[in-house]
């Protein structure tokens, strides 16, 4: 299927030197996916799809204009390089845009290496449905479990191929299968609702289905009888399961796009303290068997592992081509594009430096808190990193869980909470951010 796409990739680029434009790249993506979902024992949901889709981007001087299609005849092929070229013609000038330049350009690389997609056969209809049935079976299994809400599973397959007009060409396939399932125990307004699930390259590693909705069951009984919290100053320990959301912030905000629209309370923080000294934010594309990995970026660049925080100290953004230029920087190779839209900067494998402590110890350690296992809704102020969110969980009283918690609110200030961190033992090393469970001292709460 990749040399079907490489030809389509050729054919958008031979027909944008034909429109008129000075420079081009293009991206061809065929896909197809398989989603099944049971409720009450039978099938709810059964839907499958496939399609092929193509994106330009020509450029003409300093102006660019990207279109797409789902559509790969010759005609369609024709008419959407004429229509890019007309539209860039008439965009405004950005003096940052532009290809690679060829000696910038990955020569060499090894898709293969990286295990993005599973060798064996795709799963028949039945299978994902028997897995399930199986979840949710084992969800109802667990006393105090009224309905499950729903038990689903998965499997996509994307073949992708990217050529631009400066000679890069290259492509490869991930595939996914997934397995989810969503609880609720308790009944009338006392309902309480929880989740598991797991996501994976290869069948292969996928969590068993029963394992997976007894978790589900089991968290949903554990959170009935909540309460809401008492209002205070107290310390607040992420589980692993929402830990990663605290340096999600932190990747938005030394984003080059966000830094470069000046809507960043990291800027200015370049080669300053960020996160407690001792700890590090490392991003790795080449981790094999890990969804986000990839061989190059979306601009044909190599790929590599760099530090976004060494020790504490933010060491840098994280650029494509255009933000590069334009804060004066070279790219890191984090280019990613759809069919629809230009290059832009996205960061993929991330792990956070964990301790030897397990998420126990730091629930001995806090005294009396907050464990947050949920949270809804996000107020954050890109410019000064205020933080309020609403949050669920368990509360801590004397090192011990005592009952759970819910509709209450927690806030601070990013940047001083990410310098108060604490992490455990217990990341995920699997998943494209590995972030342990983490203790942040002195947050508010709002409760009782």
């Amino acid at each position: 299927m990749l040399s079907e796409l490489k030809s389509l990739t050729d054919a958008l680029l031979s027909a944008a030197k034909k429109a008129g434009a000075d420079a081009a790249d293009a991206i061809a993506v065929e896909g197809r996916s398989l989603d099944i979902a049971v409720r009450k024992g039978a099938l709810e949901k059964a839907e499958r799809a496939e399609g092929t889709d193509i994106g330009l981007r020509v450029l003409v001087g300093q102006r660019q204009a990207c279109v797409s299609a789902s559509d790969t005849s010759d005609a369609t092929i024709a008419m959407l390089a004429e229509r890019a070229v007309a539209m860039a013609r008439e965009a405004p000038e950005d003096p940052h845009i532009g290809l690679a330049d060829p000696e910038q350009i990955v020569q060499d690389w090894d898709a293969t290496a990286l295990q993005l997609a599973d060798t064996a056969e795709e799963p028949a209809p039945a299978d994902l449905q028997g897995q399930a049935l199986e979840a949710e079976a084992s969800a109802f299994a667990v006393t105090g479990v009224t309905q499950v809400q729903s038990a689903s599973s998965g499997y996509s397959s994307q073949n992708m191929h990217i050529a631009a007009s400066n000679g890069f060409a290259g492509g490869y396939t991930r595939t996914s299968t997934s397995l989810s399932c969503v609880a609720i125990a308790g009944e009338g307004t006392s309902m309480q609702r929880d989740y598991d699930g797991d996501n994976r390259i290869f069948a292969m590693d996928l969590r068993a289905a029963d394992d997976i909705g007894q978790t589900a069951g089991t968290r949903a009984v554990a959170q009935l009888g909540a309460r809401k919290p008492p209002t205070g100053a107290y310390p607040v320990l992420f589980d692993e399961r929402v830990s990663s959301t605290l340096i999600g912030h932190l990747l938005v905000a030394s984003n080059g796009s966000t830094v470069a629209r000046g809507s960043s309370w990291l800027l200015n923080k370049l080669g300053e303290q960020v996160l407690p000294k001792g700890m590090s934010l490392v991003e790795n594309p080449l981790r094999p068997r890990v969804p986000g990995s990839r061989p190059f970026d979306a601009e044909g660049l190599a790929v590599s592992a760099r530090n976004i925080v060494e020790d504490g100290v933010l060491t840098g953004w994280t650029l494509d081509l255009a933000t590069g230029r334009k804060l004066g920087f070279a790219s890191t190779a984090n280019a990613r594009r759809s069919t629809s839209s230009p290059p832009s900067p996205s960061v993929g494998n991330v792990a956070l430096t964990q301790s030897t402590k397990t998420r126990e110890d730091l629930i001995a350690e806090m005294g009396t808190g907050l464990l947050v296992t949920s949270m809804i809704g996000s107020t954050i102020n890109p410019n000064t990193g205020d933080y309020s969110r609403g949050a669920s969980g368990f509360w801590v009283e004397n090192g011990e869980i005592t009952y759970p918690v819910n509709e209450c609110t927690i806030a601070g200030s990013l940047p001083d909470m990410l310098m108060r961190m604490q992490p455990a033992n217990d990341a995920r090393m699997w998943l494209s951010r590995t972030v342990p469970s983490l203790l942040v001292e002195g947050m508010t709460l709002a409760g009782d």
